[in-house]
């Protein structure tokens, strides 16, 4: 299920980078919650920029050397890939650590930004994290980037002169910051209506009623 951006709805900003396992879980649990929840169509949905690995470089590297070197050996990265696949398995997704490429992801999120909010923002978020978790894809290669764009309706030209300048990144930068300001430690973290943050990949079921309540309340206010 696809979020509509609605005029005066209950805007949810979360927290997240393509990157981030917990992230591409949360989005498919957040959407079954959206499903499930007679108020979806009074929440509107707007990402915000995280970075897990900021110093990560263009060129791309493996995620299991990525995770060997972080998490202290490899035997310590399978552990924690097994985890993750099943974990994601158990609520219908494939996650192919096997394949991932780790790289920065500032480039995406600046494309991100330039979507705006809404539909189309939902879907490429969607589509960048399936092209990195599951086909093994460079979220940081231009034509991708492009490429993955123009599968959610953007214009390629528009999208490649975009990525081909510097707009975007002052926009970007602000929102990293403001997950600071926001104590905003861990993604996904969700903000309903600029509320207190609501972290991590929550059971549709709690993901249900947080929106039932956000909804309530603000319908009262």
């Amino acid at each position: 299920m696809t979020p509509r951006p609605i005029l005066g709805a209950v805007l949810v900003e979360i927290y997240s980078d393509v990157i981030c396992p917990w992230c591409y879980i949360g989005q498919h649990q957040f959407a079954a919650a959206l499903d499930q929840s007679p108020h979806a169509g009074s929440i509107d949905v707007g990402w915000r920029a995280f970075q897990l690995d900021p110093r990560a470089k263009a060129e791309p590297t493996s995620v299991f050397d990525a995770y060997t070197r972080k998490f202290g050996g490899e035997d310590q990265a399978q552990a924690v890939i097994s985890r993750l696949t099943g974990v994601a398995a158990a609520v219908g997704l494939e996650l192919r650590l096997d394949r991932a490429l780790r790289v920065n992801t500032f480039d995406a999120h600046r494309l991100i930004w330039f979507v705006g909010d809404g539909t189309r923002q939902w879907d490429l978020e969607r589509v960048l994290m399936q092209a990195y978790f599951v086909d093994g894809r460079n979220v940081a290669h231009h034509p991708t980037l492009i490429e993955l764009a123009e599968s959610v309706g953007c214009d390629p030209r528009a999208v490649e002169q975009f990525l081909a300048g510097r707009d975007g990144t002052a926009e970007v930068v602000a929102e990293l910051e403001s997950a600071a300001e926001r104590d905003v430690l861990g993604v996904p973290t969700f903000f309903f209506a600029s509320q207190v943050g609501v972290p991590g990949a929550q059971d549709p079921e709690t993901f249900v009623k947080i929106i039932d309540r956000a909804v309530t309340r603000l319908s009262a206010e």
